[in-house]
Order: C-alpha cells, then structure tokens, then sequence
C-alpha cells in the first residue's frame, strides 16, 4: 500500500459494443449484443442500453436474443477494437511508463512514476482529464478508479460504471471494502463464496472479522492468508509494464456436436496449426502441450503433455495432440475443442543449438534460420562436406512426436564436432553421420 492513491485503473465502458456503436451512428442509442452469432454462440459484451433487458456477458447468444429480440447482434470486429484500443493504451502510456494492461479495454497506470500525480487532488484531476482525452480521441466513455493499491483501484473503477471516478481515500480500505459482497474480491468466484456463505459470511467485513486462522481452516493457508489480507484492503502488488504471457492457446465451439473420430482429429489438427501460428507470432515455444475438450454432456477434460524441450514446431504440437486425444472418450460427442501450448520459453532448443554453433564461428546464425526465409525447414542445403574435412550443419532438425531428432543429414561430418572426434566417422563408410545433440541439451 502506497501513501497516495495514485494506482489509476481504466474500464473501458462496454467497450466492444460501445465501439460499435461509435462506429455506426445507427446503431447509437439501440441495443447492441457483440458475441458468436451461431447456436452455441456466446455474448462477448453488451451495451447498456441491451443490459437493461437483463442481456450480460457470458451468456448464451440464444437466451440474449429471446430477451432482447429486438437487439443488434453482431460479430466481434477484433481488428478494429485492436486499434481502439491502441489509441486508448497511448493515452495512458503519455501518463506513465508505468502501464500494465490486462486486456484490450482496461489497464493499470502508476501515476506516481509517470511524476503526474503524488497525492489524492492530483490524482483525481489527472483521473478527470484522462476521461475527457479518451471521448475526445474515440468518441468512448470509460470508468477511472483510483486507489492506494491495484486491488482497490479496480474495485473502485468498477462501482464508478458507467462513465464515471471513483476515489478511494488511503486509510478508508477497509471502511469502504466492509459492506461489500466477499465475491468482491479477486478469486472468490461462486464456489469459494458458496462455501462462505454456508458458514455465515457473506460480506467482507466478515471476511477480515473471521480472521486469519478461520479463514486458513475453511479454504486452506495460501488461499486464506490471501483473503485475510484482501479483506483488510491489503495488496502491494507493483504495477508491471510487461506482462509475460503463460499460454498460447486457441479453441472452436461447434455449432453441432461432432462425433466422427476422423472429423475429431481433424479438428485437433487444425486447431493446433492455429496455436503455433499465434505461439510464433507472440516469438514463444512451449514445453507442455494441452488439449482441452468439451463434451455432449458440457463436461470438460484437459489433457496435458510435456516434452523434453520447448518446441514450436507444428508437426510436434500436432502428434502430442493426436497422442492426447487418444485418451480421451469421444462416442457422446463433442461441443468444444481446444489445443494449448504452456511453458513458454523465448527460443527452442533447436535455437540454442544454432547460436552455439554461431558463437563458435562455424556458421552465421542468419544462416542457421534461413528456413524462416524460404528455403526446406529440414535443411538450408545439403549438408555438403566429406567426412573428415569441414563442418556441415542443417537450418534446423525436424522433431519427432518426443523431441528426438528428424532425418539424418546428407554426407559429410556432424554439425559442431571437429576432425578429430570419433563421432564425426560414425555411421557408414560414406559418411553419414548421426545428429548429435550438444552437452546437457535433450529434447
């Protein structure tokens, strides 16, 4: 906790359909429902005037339509809420350097790092003329909270909804947070509050009377520890600029449930093509493949695999998902596939291996990642050069299903092992040498 509340928090106010709506004066003032338009589809947000039919997030496309039959429905346009969304973040980042966004439509600022605000009358005039600096850039409303902590200055920014500040005093936490619902705070979702509410405490102010030995008792030492501290309004968690991601995950809800196994497979393999596609874009790999599916009776099962090695190899991530998905039943039928990749490295290994060789001088590391340019992923050339003169080395090995290597290279020596070694010659009397993966490297 900090002296001042100088921990800003923006929610954007309805942002997708708000920017819908901004984008297509018709549909201003009406209700807008943003989400999958498909059977099973999903609303993403709805505008204001749509929640007024009882219309909210998360809630089935069908049931929204029944109670607003007479709301616009419309697909995400992400593209365009990326670039909204851009406009809103460089507004904050003018604040601060200090700006942690959590998705595309809220973020945290430390305004004391930004040397904008250092007290409560500073922050609440920088708070008013960010609001007015979005609607003029974007035609937006959003909601400002501000707090002597992350925890509270979002709390507050949500009961300042819709278009509005909220200021949370440093020393009234507590004061403030104690009629409030326990489902308030972070982490305390329907089970946890339900497990609360049995037991009689149904509001913060209960929470922190319980104490902190009651609460370890009912929920556990992490879980309880951390809700004795929430419920004193205690939270000295640092605004981050960067926020590393954990997962690179994609996943399809189908319109009918699938039940053809080849149909299954099919889907997985797609589905993992996609993962590797945003798991390169974001400059990942990942060691722990994860296939998660949805079954006709909306139970849900994860499986996970992990290599030996981070990889973002498509034809790895496919097999290990092939190899979980046959584990799991699939006669009842499928409404949801998704595939996964966690442990997310910065290079593969494959990586590592090519600025090992390019350290050593033997071959340019641009050369060694030529195949990202063009030329065949198992090899930029023919491993060309005989046994006993030379280096020879590949772009990158393909990986088999547990990380092992891919084919073997053309004649000539093995990448990385000099003249002399004896492991240059094995293989036959051509020269055709097995990989060898460096000292301590697996998978």
């Amino acid at each position: 906790m900090r002296a001042a509340p100088t921990i800003l928090h923006l929610d954007m106010d309805a942002f997708y359909a708000s920017v819908e709506q901004a984008s297509k004066p018709s549909l201003r003032g009406k209700a807008v429902i943003v989400g999958g338009l498909g059977p099973r589809g999903v609303v993403a947000t709805a505008s204001y005037e749509a929640r007024r039919f009882g219309v909210h997030s998360a809630m089935p496309m069908a049931q929204a339509r029944r109670l607003c039959p007479n709301g616009a429905c419309l697909i995400p346009r992400f593209s365009l809420y990326r670039a909204v969304s851009d406009t809103v973040m460089a507004l904050l980042r003018e604040l601060s350097p200090l700006v942690e966004p959590l998705s595309l439509d809220e973020a945290f600022v430390d305004l004391e790092a930004g040397g904008v605000a250092f007290d409560a009358p500073g922050a609440r005039a920088v708070g008013q003329r960010l609001r007015a600096d979005i609607t003029a850039a974007t035609g937006l409303s959003g909601s400002v909270g501000l707090a002597g902590s992350k925890m509270l200055a979002k709390v507050a920014s949500e009961e300042a909804k819709p278009a509005g500040l909220l200021l949370i005093g440093v020393g009234t936490e507590r004061e403030h947070l104690a009629p409030m619902s326990v489902r308030t705070l972070p982490g305390v979702g329907p089970a946890t509050g339900e497990h609360l509410r049995r037991a009689g405490i149904t509001t913060v102010g209960e929470l922190a009377e319980a104490g902190e030995d009651e609460l370890v008792r009912m929920v556990g030492r992490s879980h309880g520890v951390g809700l004795y501290r929430m419920a004193l309004g205690l939270d000295d968690r640092p605004v981050v600029a960067e926020r590393d991601a954990k997962s690179v995950s994609v996943e399809d809800t189908f319109d009918v449930d699938l039940h053809d196994r080849v149909r299954i497979r099919g889907e997985v393999q797609r589905l993992a093509d996609r993962c590797v596609e945003r798991l390169r874009a974001s400059g990942h790999s990942g060691r722990t493949i994860v296939l998660k599916v949805r079954r006709y009776d909306f139970s849900t099962l994860t499986r996970s695999e992990t290599l030996r090695g981070p990889t973002d190899d498509p034809r790895v991530v496919r097999e290990a998902a092939a190899r979980l998905l046959e584990a799991v039943d699939t006669t009842g039928g499928v409404r949801l596939l998704g595939v996964g990749v966690t442990g997310l490295a910065d290079y593969t290994q494959e990586d590592l291996f090519a600025f090992a060789l390019a350290a050593e001088g033997a071959v340019p590391y641009s050369y060694l990642r030529a195949h990202e340019t063009g030329l065949p992923q198992a090899h930029a050339e023919p491993c060309a050069g005989a046994a006993g003169r030379g280096r020879a080395w590949s772009a990158r090995r393909p990986r088999g299903a547990s990380g092992a290597p891919g084919p073997r290279c053309g004649p000539g020596g093995v990448a990385g092992v000099g003249p002399g070694d004896p492991a240059r010659h094995r293989g036959t009397a051509g020269g055709r040498g097995r990989h060898e993966r460096p000292a301590g490297g697996g998978g």
